[in-house]
């Protein structure tokens, strides 16, 4: 898996003052910190910016290229700032991102055309949120593939991402988003690529639930075949579960039942906890946090302790 780092992103008090500042430091010693830990990609989110973000983006692009030697993933709405940021870029960028709408698409797949940049295209259209995956699937076929095609865009330079919606009051979209993974890597020929923000499946749950809620994701995204992901990549043991399920290190009871988690959800087969799972000290919450991805349990802020 393609491990996207999500930690330069303006919505982090720290980040904004630091863009606002043109503090490069703080930036580029998040930048080293998530290479470090295992980022492969480096997701740069200034947001809209209308004023600035055409001299924010290349500035950023410049300063954590002075650092680190890794692809960089543009984030912003801005198409002047994400052009601007394009155009400094040393190694084939990623656009983050377009939805389905034609404002966004005759935007964004046309720089990615330009630039030889991917695109990170979203599952979701003028109509709303899509409520399962053959709705995702549908968006996908109708809207984006002839999109691309009639701006160019070759559908290996894609990666269309199912939108992930938090389990807290969404939950039963997570297997939906799961199950629309699997079907984006049949849709065409080459295969696109796929990819989500690991991080939305626990968005507005408190900060002591949400790794652990984000490392059991990760296993059964990796199960899909789930080609990269924007996370958090300065948490270790997220890091841990990917290396864990994709090198099949069953060492550990943890690491049996991530690759045991993983190889269900390849197999087109709904996981099953057993007792002894839940009553093992060393894999009970990861078990408890299975059945809440999995829609059995709703979901609460305390469904640890229930």
């Amino acid at each position: 898996m393609i491990v996207i780092g999500e930690s330069i992103h303006v919505i982090s008090p720290r980040v904004k003052a630091a863009l606002e500042g043109r503090d490069s430091k703080t930036l580029q010693n998040l930048a080293v910190s998530q290479v470090e830990n295992g980022a492969d990609v480096l997701d740069l989110n200034i947001g809209p910016q209308r004023r600035e973000g055409h001299q924010i983006m290349p500035w950023l692009v410049d300063a954590i290229q002075d650092v680190v030697d890794v692809p960089l993933c543009l984030d912003t709405t801005n198409a002047a700032a994400m052009e601007a940021g394009l155009k400094r870029c040393k190694r084939p960028p990623i656009i983050n991102s377009t939805d389905a709408t034609e404002t966004r698409m005759s935007t964004m797949m046309p720089l990615a055309a330009r630039y030889n940049a991917s695109l990170i295209a979203l599952a979701l259209g003028s109509t709303g949120l899509p409520n399962t995956a053959e709705a995702r699937l549908e968006i996908v076929m109708a809207s984006i593939l002839p999109a691309a095609e009639q701006y160019g865009l070759s559908t290996e330079n894609l990666y269309l991402d199912p939108l992930v919606l938090t389990v807290n009051g969404m939950q039963d979209q997570v297997v939906q988003a799961i199950m629309a993974v699997d079907y984006f890597k049949q849709v065409a020929v080459p295969s696109p690529k796929t990819t989500c923000g690991i991080s939305n499946v626990s968005n507005s749950i408190p900060a002591e639930n949400r790794p652990l809620l984000n490392q059991v994701f990760i296993a059964m995204m990796l199960g899909a075949g789930l080609a990269s992901g924007i996370m958090n990549a300065l948490d270790k043991d997220l890091i841990w579960v990917i290396r864990t399920v994709e090198s099949r290190d069953t060492s550990t009871p943890r690491g049996r039942l991530y690759v045991a988690l993983a190889d269900a959800v390849a197999a087109g087969e709904e996981f099953q906890v057993e007792p002894s799972m839940l009553e093992n000290p060393e894999t009970w919450d990861i078990a408890k946090t299975i059945n809440i991805l999995y829609n059995r349990q709703i979901y609460a802020h305390s469904y640890l302790s229930l």
